[in-house]
């Protein structure tokens, strides 16, 4: 039988399940990534497990979202996941080292490993010929602890790519035009496999760019097979020796099929407030911009600030634009820096920051109200660079650049000279000295958790009641993302480990009352909230189901979820269940009471359970799509319960 790289990388992980789509399969993980937003709660989690020794062949916490230090709580939780990291055998990548993604790939990525991630961008890491997927920090904290990860088997949706890129266009136009074609809910249960004549026109780092964004997509992941471009990456990190070839076989098939041809691929924007809001350059040309921002996960590269920078070489940004440069990690920071670029930036009136995900989460860099931001980050959700009511624009470094010289949404194929020749470095810099190696087994037992005043301990969960009486705390629309049900930012995620200081924030960018109200009923049986399509779009931060959990919820009814927080509702007891009739969405009203009989028993006997709308003479038919495994966790009350019931046991 002949397979794609896709379903080789999963034939060669798979230790139990079928390969049927939709199916749940358990995988061998090889890798994890952890960061410290989410990395925190990992770290509990293992504690809380009783985990000795990470049982993987490399796993990582990188610290790379909450590096300002305003007070003591972010530098407290550096040395709380660093003593974490030496106490469980991870390597441990210090503030300032970089973002996780490219850092990663940089390091520790090998062609045919699997990588899991709390960190739903993790999939950039597919570029590297792996099968890279997020997932919320407690599947993560399983894998380390040696368990497979749990996944419905996806389909695996091929794209040829042909052509060459034109000048003025780079790899972020083609994810731009991916989500164009898809949107943000078009690859759920898929993973995104690339392949094709056009591959050799797209650089290690072109494709990591492609792989970071399937996330917006809706991804399981997405797949590059590891090739001659894969490999010489590799050797110019020095890392030869760790390289294999992995492609597709001959004659191999997909479900899905797609074609982009990349000659034929013009600069692209998503307007604001989803990455899947498409357009043409030429239909935003013209609107004025406050911020022009180089940077991110998304676009992590040497070649993508040189070409900023030699955009603005000689030239000077439009007055009263903010134009923020956020280095993705130190080897490149140093690069740049030795190769002028971070001087072209300075004299063109840049504004030079850390080496991390700063503004692209919230930490900083926000704009200011009613004004427009152009960056070249992932995600452009309600709220997520920091201000309220924000308006966010994503695009290409070559259109960020253009646009920061004129004030304003420009294309960048009008500019008045030539397209700059920018080349990747024939050696970069290779410098791992603030990546620590675990330690061995015999020293990192005798280490002791560093725990500052901000860290608590996971509150105990509570098992999942037979007979429930849970009113609507809210009714919400279409997409909500887990930055609306769980802002970050630089007020929120110190918070990070504390879980009831961080459920004060808990859907206020939905409804500023919801923890009050919550609050107060919390101890008479919990509440129920109500949603259409793609709910907990986004991150994967696993405090976006922690939070209402704690606050009391029990049952999330949507039309449909996102994969990744529907794992982390199920992981966390809390229920998720999908209308059978989505138009029973329409008839429900925030305050109405939802009655639930023998539901304990009932998501047993049936993925069909049915809940009487109190007062109104109106019952609603409900259905889950949890496995017999993820029953049994929902019955104990969550993923932490049933661990600790088998170490015992």
């Amino acid at each position: 039988m002949s397979y794609n790289v896709t379903q080789k990388l999963i034939k060669d992980h798979l230790v139990e399940g079928e390969m049927t789509p939709g199916s749940e399969i358990g995988l061998k993980i090889d890798q994890t990534l952890t960061q410290d937003a989410t990395g925190t709660m990992v770290m509990l989690e293992l504690e809380a497990m009783g985990i000795d020794r990470a049982k993987t062949e490399a796993s990582a916490q990188y610290v790379d979202h909450n590096l300002i230090q305003e007070d003591s709580k972010n530098p407290d939780d550096h040395l709380f996941l660093e003593s974490a990291a030496k106490r469980f055998g991870l390597y441990f990548s210090r503030p300032g080292n970089g973002v996780s993604h490219p850092v990663h790939m940089q390091r520790l990525a090998k062609p045919g490993k699997t990588l899991l991630g709390s960190d739903s961008h993790t999939c950039a890491n597919g570029c590297m010929g792996m099968l890279a997927m997020g997932a919320g920090g407690i599947d993560v904290a399983m894998a380390i602890a040696g368990e497979p990860f749990y996944v419905k088997m996806p389909k695996v949706w091929g794209v040829k790519v042909t052509g060459e890129l034109p000048d003025w266009v780079s790899a972020k136009d083609v994810i731009l035009e991916m989500l164009k074609r898809h949107g943000v809910k078009g690859g759920v249960n898929h993973v995104f496999e690339y392949y094709g004549p056009g591959l050799k026109n797209l650089t290690a780092m072109d494709r990591h760019v492609i792989a970071n964004m399937g996330a917006e997509l809706g991804a399981t992941g997405t797949v590059f097979p590891s090739d001659e471009e894969t490999k010489r990456f590799m050797t110019l990190q020095g890392r030869e020796d760790e390289w294999i070839e992995l492609k597709a076989d001959d004659g191999a098939t997909y479900d899905v099929h797609d074609e982009i041809d990349l000659s034929e691929i013009g600069p692209m924007v998503a307007k604001p407030s989803s990455p899947g809001n498409v357009v043409p350059i030429e239909e935003v040309e013209g609107e004025s911009i406050y911020q022009s921002y180089i940077g991110s996960s998304a676009n992590p590269g040497y070649r993508d600030f040189a070409i900023a920078s030699k955009i603005v070489e000689g030239r000077h940004i439009a007055a009263g634009v903010s134009f923020d440069l956020n280095p993705t990690s130190r080897q490149m920071l140093i690069d740049l820096s030795q190769n002028g670029h971070i001087a072209n930036f300075l004299q063109a009136g840049g504004r030079l920051h850390q080496a991390g995900c700063n503004g692209c989460i919230g930490m900083g860099q926000a704009p200011a109200t009613g004004r427009n931001s152009l960056r070249t980050t992932p995600r452009n959700f309600p709220g997520r660079s920091g201000t309220k009511e924000d308006s966010v624009f994503l695009c290409s470094p070559e259109t960020a650049a253009i646009s920061a010289l004129h004030g304003k949404i420009t294309d960048p194929r009008k500019a008045d000279f030539s397209y700059p020749d920018v080349q990747e470095l024939d050696k970069p810099t290779v410098d791992t000295r603030l990546l620590d190696d675990p330690l061995p087994f015999e020293e990192a037992k005798e280490v002791d958790l560093v725990k500052g005043p901000n860290v608590a301990s996971i509150p105990e969960m509570d098992e999942l009641p037979n007979d429930m009486e849970l009113p609507i705390l809210l009714k919400m629309g279409d997409d909500i993302s887990t930055d609306e049900i769980l802002a970050g930012g630089a007020r929120v995620l110190p918070y990070r480990s504390n879980l009831p200081e961080i459920s004060k924030f808990t859907f206020e960018i939905v409804d500023e009352s919801y923890y009050d109200r919550a609050m107060d009923i919390r101890d008479q049986g919990g509440h129920a909230v109500v949603a259409g399509t793609n709910y907990g779009q986004g991150s994967s931060r696993e405090h976006a189901a922690l939070a209402p959990k704690y606050l009391g919820l029990r049952v999330a009814i949507v039309k449909d979820f996102a994969r990744i927080h529907w794992q982390n509702l199920a992981n966390f007891g809390v229920l998720p269940l999908t209308f059978v009739n989505e138009a029973d969405l329409d008839d429900l009203e925030q305050g109405d009471v939802l009655v639930f009989k023998g539901l304990r028993d009932g998501i047993k006997q049936s993925n069909t359970v049915e809940a009487e709308v109190k007062g109104k003479d109106k019952k609603i038919k409900l259905e889950h799509a949890l496995s017999e495994r993820q029953i049994e966790i929902m019955q104990m009350g969550g993923l932490i319960n049933w661990v600790k019931n088998r170490l015992e046991g």
